[in-house]
């Protein structure tokens, strides 16, 4: 059945007027620590309730980003009539939404870079995570859709969501955290002075840009123009590098940005960033993002030895290249590796093995394993696992988990006189533990070795 225009304008406007209200008034609340859950939870809410009707953009960059794709040649995606009128009624709900904060609290705040952070640091993590969304809402919402609204899986909302929690703490300590033009303008016009929403609105249309072109990198076939079979062929290994790159460089820059800034929320965030990547890219490269991850698919026969060392390499590049980027927003300020006092060697040991035991354990059972593997909350699942650990023994460890975390950490860390030898000794733990969720994993999901006899089918 076609939704009407104008319904799909409204809806735009809504979304977008309950985003901005919903920013404006955590920010005037004080919310440092839940804020960015609370924005990101009316998001995902907008999304269920309008991809049907409009498409939930909510967002100039994700409507840019989705007729950028159309020009590209996905015939699927956002027609320019409909990107132009989309972005002036998301401008227009976003200026009401800033007027009602502002008469809700009687106050209102600029839009600046946070701190002492000038405007070219602000905008890198405005580009960045404005690609991560528009990458993100291109890879679940768009892929494979031919003459529907709504995207085929149910987690649609939930990883687009979440990905303001994953820039919220780390990347919103620099910038404030809008990774939208339309956030942008509404703050700008509700409070006493204007002009820094056309510089972020710049930066964050170059991160829309950005995605739509590497999201045709990773899906060439999504814009072949013929008629659409159904039939998903197999990511090459270039699209399965490159995507390994991208998740594992927001990860590793998500962890950064979070201990720079020093926030509370910061396992949150990082398993945000996670979730979104692996919903985002799983379906391309598997959305590996650690080598101890790799390695225990590898020991289950699911990857074969050179792909595993392709990726290997490729999340090693891409989280030292993470790393160079968080250390070159601060300025050269970087952190290392090592016991948090009063903890030492031995704990950091048990801590980093078992709870990268848990995260690779959890993804075999949860993206591999045939008998166990869950077809919506694999993404959820494997993320979460970063909350478990990072709140567990980040006050031992760190909570690294991840090889390529620990190099990326430890290389930009050289730079400041640290030393790259913990990240050797953080990445052997991180591989015994990964080794050994394999091992548990073969013997826990044994059953699934077993053979049906033919023409019987499992219940």
């Amino acid at each position: 059945m076609a939704v009407p225009p104008v319904s799909k304008y409204v809806s735009e406007f809504v979304g977008t007027f309950f985003l901005v209200l919903t920013v404006g008034c955590n920010v005037l609340s004080g919310q440092a620590t839940w804020g960015g859950l609370s924005i990101a939870s009316v998001l995902m809410v907008s999304i269920y309730a309008f991809g049907n009707i409009s498409g939930a953009n909510f967002n100039p960059a994700v409507s840019i980003s989705l007729a950028i794709a159309r020009l590209l040649g996905h015939e699927a995606a956002l027609p320019l009539k409909d990107m132009a009128i989309y972005i002036v009624v998301q401008v227009l709900g976003a200026i009401s939404a800033g007027i009602v904060y502002t008469a809700i609290f009687w106050d209102s705040f600029k839009l600046k870079p946070a701190g002492d952070f000038k405007m070219w640091q602000a905008g890198v993590v405005e580009m960045l995570y404005t690609f991560m969304l528009c990458f993100v809402v291109l890879n679940v919402a768009l892929k494979r859709k031919r003459n529907d609204v709504a995207p085929t899986n149910q987690w649609y909302g939930l990883a687009i969501g979440f990905v303001i929690v994953a820039g919220a703490y780390g990347a919103g300590a620099v910038s404030g955290g809008c990774f939208n033009p339309a956030v942008a303008i509404g703050i700008d016009t509700s409070s006493k002075g204007f002009g820094y929403c056309i510089i972020y609105a710049l930066w964050e249309i170059a991160g829309a840009i950005l995605a739509a072109i590497l999201f045709k990198v990773v899906r060439p076939d999504e814009f072949q123009r013929d008629d659409y079979t159904g039939i998903i062929q197999p990511a090459r290994l270039p699209q399965k590098l490159i995507s390994e790159f991208i998740g594992t460089y927001f990860l590793v820059l998500t962890v950064g940005l979070n201990v720079l800034a020093g926030s509370k929320p910061a396992a949150l965030s990082i398993a945000a960033s996670l979730m979104c990547m692996i919903y985002a890219l799983g379906d391309i490269s598997g959305a590996n993002f650690n080598p101890a991850v790799t390695i225990s698919i590898r020991l289950t026969g699911e990857i074969s030895a050179a792909d595993a060392g392709f990726y290997i390499v490729s999340q090693f590049i891409g989280g030292v290249a993470a790393a160079f980027t968080y250390a070159g927003i601060y300025q050269g300020k970087t952190f290392g590796l090592g016991p948090q006092k009063p903890h030492g060697w031995a704990e950091v040991a048990v801590a980093e093995i078992v709870f990268t035991f848990v995260l690779c354990y959890v993804v075999l059972c949860t993206a591999v394993n045939n008998l166990t593997k869950s077809k919506d909350m694999f993404g959820l699942a494997i993320g979460a696992c970063v909350i478990v650990g990072g709140f567990a023994i980040g006050s031992v460890s760190g909570g690294s988990l991840n090889p390529a975390v620990s190099f990326g950490i430890a290389a930009a860390h050289v730079m400041g006189n640290g030393l790259f030898f913990k990240a050797l000794i953080y990445t052997s733990f991180e591989l015994v533990g990964g080794i050994l969720a394999a091992f548990a994993h073969q013997v826990t999901h044994a059953t699934e070795s077993v053979m049906m006899p033919e023409g019987k089918d499992d219940v």
